[in-house]
């Protein structure tokens, strides 16, 4: 009665959510602050003007959310946490650069159909979003995997390397769930070394946490695919909304893409919120930093309880105790009403992935953490 393509499916598997008492969730990778209060205003007004609006189909082409973005992203330099990232963005990104979708899980799909094909592998590293063996299956595109180095990294030389006869290449930068991240320069190097007629996918989901993005590298390289979302820093989890930052060219066939499947991703009241949300750098600078100097005094707290912690440029932080297992850490830390990440995976199944919350949060989990 299925599909073959049914009976071979490999679903992601989400952070639990379980209902059974009240946790301090830090599991999901979930913004421990609300949007920009401007979102509600802005969908208030929206709906208030005219109801009937609900009633009509939004922007396919959400024209002027990517205007506001391209200004979002000319202002930041996609990186909130570092005020000095615009100063390196060397050039204008411009509305036509820029495709928006219901998440960037979605944005990922389109990336994968439109750039990655099933007479080659895709490339990724070995650890990384478990959304991408998913889509790879989903589309029946072969997978070739790439073992992380030794600290932990994505390895850049082995990644290129796995290129040669490949259909493309994907990783995430700032890596998940390890929280590394490759410098620019490095991704330049990869770049430099990598078939020009390939795309070359760069997932910034993190990005904003950190101190470099890839974006300056458009103007040189227009190959180069650079995927954002909202859902991290933007505190836009539960609204959805990612996009894709690329050449004119690579952005309208991610469009012709989605045209295939679903003319109309991005609803209005969504559209609507992210302009609010993408306008209002002012806020989210200062949650993001908020979040990065309590990721940074998180890490320093468990390092000294003798944990070996991971180099964080993200919204989590990759947590192995020196005696007890993943699983065992994560059991007990849930016992105590806190949720978070565990990866049964060989290779990495003895870390716990813990997302940062507030302040107040972090120092009740470490006060957990470090009575194991």
């Amino acid at each position: 009665m299925l599909s073959k393509r049914m009976n071979d499916l490999k679903p992601y598997k989400p952070g639990e959510q379980p209902s059974d008492r009240v946790y301090v969730k830090l599991n999901a990778n979930e913004n421990p602050y609300p949007p920009s209060p401007e979102c509600a205003v802005r969908v208030a007004r929206f709906v208030a003007d005219d109801l009937r609006k609900m009633a009509l189909y939004p922007d396919p082409d959400a024209t002027e959310l990517r205007k506001v973005i391209a200004a979002h992203l000319n202002e930041t330099g996609g990186v909130l946490a570092n005020d000095d990232a615009a100063k390196k963005l060397g050039f204008e990104i411009t509305p036509e650069m820029i495709f928006c979708g219901n998440g960037s899980d979605e944005v990922l799909s389109f990336v994968f159909y439109a750039f990655f094909d099933s007479d080659a592998p895709v490339v990724v590293p070995e650890f990384s979003y478990s959304f991408y063996p998913v889509y790879a299956g989903y589309y029946d595109i072969p997978l070739l995997k790439v073992p992380l180095a030794a600290d932990f990294s994505v390895d850049a030389d082995a990644m290129v390397a796995a290129s040669a006869g490949a259909s493309g290449l994907i990783f995430a930068n700032p890596n998940a769930p390890t929280g590394i991240a490759l410098s620019c320069d490095t991704i330049r190097k990869m770049l430099l070394a990598y078939p020009r007629d390939k795309v070359f996918v760069v997932d910034e989901a993190y990005a904003d946490f950190g101190t470099e993005s890839v974006l300056p590298l458009l103007a040189e390289f227009p190959n180069l695919v650079v995927v954002r979302t909202f859902s991290k820093s933007l505190a836009f989890a539960g609204m959805r909304m990612g996009y894709v930052v690329a050449s004119p060219e690579l952005r309208n066939a991610v469009t012709t893409v989605k045209n295939s499947f679903n003319h109309f991703p991005a609803d209005n009241l969504c559209q609507e919120a992210a302009k609010a949300a993408a306008a209002d750098c002012a806020y989210y600078r200062k949650i993001t930093k908020q979040i990065v100097e309590d990721r940074d005094q998180f890490r320093n707290e468990l390092i000294e309880a003798g944990y070996e912690v991971l180099p964080s440029a993200t919204n989590f932080v990759f947590v192995r105790h020196k005696s007890l297992s993943g699983k065992q850490v994560y059991e007990l830390v849930k016992k105590a009403g806190i949720l978070i990440r565990h990866f049964d995976i060989p290779g990495v199944e003895d870390f716990v992935r813990i997302t940062i919350g507030t302040a107040e949060q972090m120092k009740q989990l470490a006060a957990v953490m470090k009575n194991l």
